[in-house]
């Protein structure tokens, strides 16, 4: 395994979403023990400590979304600190609600755009994220971080993401709560979307298999967006959007080992833990085993050795 420069970012973003607690997820993350997991693999590790956004006025006014500016306020500090990280090395950000995957995404993107390669996002969640402002009947915009960072219309306030991203270089894993409307623009996007039921019949690997090789092929570097929610709650309980039936451990490993086998990964975001809502620090701490899996951990190093 090839030592890799991380550089870890806390995204402290509580913005997106109206339950509160997201914004201790990068200390959480830091207790559990992210950075010694990394740098017990060998890998160089430094963190930056935490992103703030810059000055931002609320609008009282504007009911249908739920702290637009402030929002959009982390999203330009964070498009920056990303395009900028993306240049230095492995970019891991701790999150945070999924609201910061508007800036990290788009800046990562940017930063392939300057190095004339293709970016490609792999979206690990149980909801598809591709609602718009206008769309979303709840107004968080943690719902909507695909749908800006592909160039959708309708995000008033926000500045247009530098790189759009595009739809047929997005996979979604893990798909179970998705509403009428967004499944409507998903039907209509290029977006490689698979829910539980796909992995259920025909399992994780082989949908997954297909969009690695697709980067590959494409010489594209890789995002990979993991939100707690991915997880079904009685491995993960801590996040305020649990929906039953989600991935197992194994299969979440398998993932994550899957995608550092592929040595395609170049950035991580660890989104959505609210450490209110965990069990002394267990969710916590599976989110950092799942991103030392996706760094090189794993039981056996393959090819496993065979017996008669």
């Amino acid at each position: 395994m090839l030592s890799k420069t991380c550089v870890l970012i806390g995204a402290p973003v509580d913005s997106g979403t109206r339950r509160p607690g997201c914004l201790m997820g990068p200390d959480a993350l830091r207790t559990a023990g992210l950075a010694d997991a990394l740098t017990g693999l060998g890998h160089d590790v430094h963190d930056r400590g935490n992103v703030a956004p810059g000055p931002f006025t609320p609008d009282p006014t504007d009911h249908a979304v739920h702290a637009r500016a402030e929002t959009a306020a982390w999203t330009d500090a964070l498009t920056r600190a990303a395009r900028d990280a993306a240049r230095q090395g492995m970019a891991i950000f701790m999150g945070g609600d999924h609201s910061l995957s508007l800036g990290t995404v788009a800046g990562v993107a940017a930063n392939a755009q300057d190095i004339g390669r293709p970016q490609f996002v792999l979206w690990l969640d149980a909801h598809a994220d591709f609602h718009t402002p206008l769309s979303s009947t709840s107004g968080n915009l943690h719902g909507t971080p695909l749908a800006y960072v592909t160039g959708c219309p309708g995000f008033d306030g926000f500045a247009p993401p530098p790189a759009p991203v595009p739809a047929e270089n997005v996979c979604i894993l893990g798909l179970r709560s998705v509403d009428g409307p967004e499944r409507a623009a998903l039907a209509n996007s290029a977006i490689s979307a698979h829910d539980m039921r796909e992995i259920d019949e025909g399992g994780i690997a082989r949908p997954l298999g297909a969009f690695l090789d697709r980067v590959a092929r494409a010489g594209g570097l890789l995002h990979v967006s993991l939100d707690v929610d991915f997880l079904d709650p009685s491995f993960a309980p801590a996040v305020g959007t649990t929906v039953p039936g989600g991935a197992t451990m194994r299969e979440a490993h398998l993932v994550m080992e899957m995608i550092n086998d592929s040595g395609l990964m170049t950035s991580l975001d660890l989104v959505e833990l609210n450490p209110f809502l965990d069990e002394r620090g267990r969710t916590a701490q599976v989110m950092v085993d799942l991103a030392a899996s996706g760094m090189g951990r794993r039981v056996f190093d393959r090819p496993t050795r065979a017996y008669p």
